[in-house]
């Protein structure tokens, strides 16, 4: 397997390998699968947990890393193909993915979404290209319309939690933030739910849907896997019999790009959209919370919430580990033994 770009480049049989290998891994987590490999990692963006679990889960099998973060330590890196470098960048990434990947048996790249044009970010690029520029097996760590890492974690989660997959309920709702955000998180827990087989309700307000592109691709692999997705804007409809609820905020694709007039449309929300206890009245009694994290305490998400007993936030993020370390060692076709 060269390039883990999305959650749609494991197959269904690879997808329940690197799932298994997780369990085993959590319950086994030092080895040395990875002995004498490195696995290098550039961060174009920021990362606590991404680069953190990486890192661990690397090192915990007895391999190691290198982290170079562009502008901060390294040289500020050009992306655009034809671009004329007389600003601050004095490295393209033409020439640094090959070079790095000459020093790693593995390459993860973290690059977020430009925010400027919807159809250039959910095209998702820049991801791509600096995959073909990769001769070595690279994984994407975030990118402008997938976090698949994330997405791996999250499906081990609810594994975990024992949620069904056929016939499991979990709503994917909008939740306030102060600015607008990528759709690369939501988008990949759309898609890692229906691939599930669950009925997936979007809860968000209007203004809010998701991009049409990021709906029919979930939905068409909603429809392979035996699932479903509504939207709706009725709270109380969305959580009735909920076994799941994941929070995220994300940009309104009408005002894509548009700062001041997409903060005129989310400013009235902030108050209704901050997930409480009382949201999870209609749902069932034992559903769960989950949130990628970083989250903005009593902005997107009540300290009731994520101090409670429905929270998976933390258990979540560990997942994160266990998901990579498997990832990775299939990747290389490591000893899993």
């Amino acid at each position: 397997m060269k390039d883990f770009l999305d959650l749609a480049d494991l197959s269904d049989e690879r997808l329940d390998t690197v799932l298994r290998l997780a369990r085993e891994l959590e319950a086994r987590p030092v080895g040395d699968a990875l002995r004498g490999r490195t696995v290098g990692l550039l961060f174009m963006n920021p990362s606590v947990r991404t680069l953190a679990s990486m890192q661990a889960a690397v090192t915990q099998q007895g391999g190691q890393t290198f982290v170079v973060t562009p502008g901060s330590g390294s040289w500020k890196m050009e992306t655009r193909s034809g671009a004329v470098m007389d600003g601050e960048a004095a490295e393209h990434v033409s020439e640094a993915i090959p070079v790095l990947a000459q020093y790693a048996d593995l390459l993860g790249v973290r690059c977020f979404a430009e925010g400027r044009n919807l159809d250039h970010d959910l095209e998702d690029a820049l991801i791509h290209t600096m995959a073909r520029l990769c001769p070595k097996p690279f994984v994407n760590l975030e990118s402008a319309r997938a976090h698949p890492c994330q997405a791996l974690a999250d499906w081990k989660t609810l594994d975990d939690l024992a949620i069904p997959r056929k016939g499991g309920r979990f709503v994917l709702s909008w939740a306030w933030h102060p600015k607008a955000l990528p759709y690369a998180v939501p988008s990949s827990a759309l898609e890692m739910a229906a691939r599930r087989g669950m009925d997936v309700t979007v809860l968000r307000p209007d203004g809010f849907a998701l991009p049409a592109a990021v709906m029919d691709r979930a939905k068409a692999i909603a429809t392979r896997s035996g699932g479903s997705i509504v939207e709706t804007c009725d709270r109380e409809l969305a959580m009735s019999g909920a076994h799941a609820l994941y929070a995220k905020s994300w940009s309104s694709s009408a005002f894509y790009g548009q700062p001041a007039e997409e903060a005129a449309l989310r400013a009235p929300l902030r108050n209704e959209w901050c997930v409480r206890e009382s949201w999870f009245k209609p749902s069932l009694p034992d559903a769960r919370f989950l949130h990628c994290l970083p989250v903005r305490r009593n902005i997107k998400v009540a300290d009731e919430v994520l101090d409670g007993p429905r929270s998976v936030v933390i258990r979540q993020a560990g997942n994160r580990m266990h998901a990579q370390k498997a990832l990775i060692i299939e990747m290389l076709g490591g000893n899993k033994t």
